[in-house]
């Protein structure tokens, strides 16, 4: 029951930014409000991380599992992706580089931040 309940709280997020995404005439996904509402409702303590944090732990787990449906969307339209491998496979490499570099200099900021923050 306890998972039901935190999935169902959940899914009443992303359903406020499904109607937000229908009303907000912005090129942003729902999906992309759901979360920007939960993360501020859970530093606004108006949703305890308890209250949804099994059902989340379980949801990344079986992340990988989401991707399945889209790797087979590609292979069936290679057809139509053949004229553009190249250059999706160069735009593919550098947003790579480019999201790891700027994770890792992040990354470095905030431990040095909070070594700073600790002496």
């Amino acid at each position: 029951m306890k998972y039901l309940k935190q999935f169902l709280l959940i899914l009443l997020i992303s359903l406020i930014g499904e109607i937000l995404h229908y009303y907000i005439n912005l090129p942003v996904p729902a999906s992309i409000y759901g979360m920007v509402l939960l993360f501020a409702a859970l530093c606004l303590k108006i949703i305890k991380l308890e209250q949804v944090k099994d059902t989340g732990k379980f949801l990344v787990n079986i992340m990988p599992v989401m991707f399945i449906p889209a790797g087979v969307g590609l292979m069936d339209s290679f057809s139509v992706l053949k004229p553009i491998i190249v250059p999706a496979t160069v735009i593919l490499a550098v947003t790579v580089i480019t999201v790891m570099f700027a994770t890792g200099k992040v990354s470095d900021a905030i431990i040095k931040a909070e070594k700073k923050e600790g002496k």
